[in-house]
């Protein structure tokens, strides 16, 4: 899941494939896009996925995902002390407790993009209820992966699933319980 967008979008431990996603969109994964940003929602981002979108969106207010100018944007960071980006706040001190806390309140839903080691420390603390899972058909073998050492085992149910005519399967799954354990039959 590692910079999808762009070469030079997150070279972090020497990633030297970004942008491997980019010739894969078609117009059914813009309009998915459009319809997931269109969802009355408030956003949690990762430093560097905050970073990557604050130095875009608010010169882009004219194209999709320009509501994020307009949302509310938590953002979890251990390094930043202010944020210039609108309706931006910051997460002070431990995040698990902060997005607990943020998920008891009323509200809009949470939405995470992208900010893929947030994620793992969600789904480490069981704090992630729904997925949308884009699965493109390449193998890269290297960069941040979204199920990586410490994920809570958990299942999950496929609401929705489409494929883009560049064979990208859009999936969403929703929680179902704990993972129901058994033996094939003969083993």
């Amino acid at each position: 899941m590692q910079a999808p967008g762009g070469p030079d979008e997150d070279r972090e431990t020497g990633f030297r494939d970004g942008g491997w996603s980019v010739n894969y969109w078609d117009d059914l994964m813009g309009r998915a896009i459009a319809e997931f940003m269109a969802q009355p929602a408030e956003v949690v981002l990762g430093r560097k996925t905050y970073d990557i979108f604050a130095s875009f969106w608010p010169n882009h207010r004219d194209q999709t995902g320009s509501s994020l100018n307009e949302v509310t944007k938590y953002v979890a960071s251990r390094t930043k002390k202010t944020l210039e980006w609108e309706n931006s706040k910051l997460l002070e001190g431990d995040v698990v407790a902060a997005i607990r806390e943020l998920k008891r309140q009323p509200g809009l839903p949470l939405h995470v993009v992208g900010s893929a080691n947030l994620l793992q420390t969600l789904l480490k603390n069981d704090l992630v209820d729904e997925l949308d899972l884009w699965v493109f058909p390449v193998v890269i073998g290297s960069g941040k992966r979204l199920f990586h050492d410490g994920a809570i085992p958990t299942a999950w149910k496929l609401t929705r699933n489409q494929a883009s005519g560049t064979g990208v399967l859009i999936q969403h799954y929703v929680r179902a319980g704990n993972i129901a354990y058994g033996t094939m039959p003969g083993a």
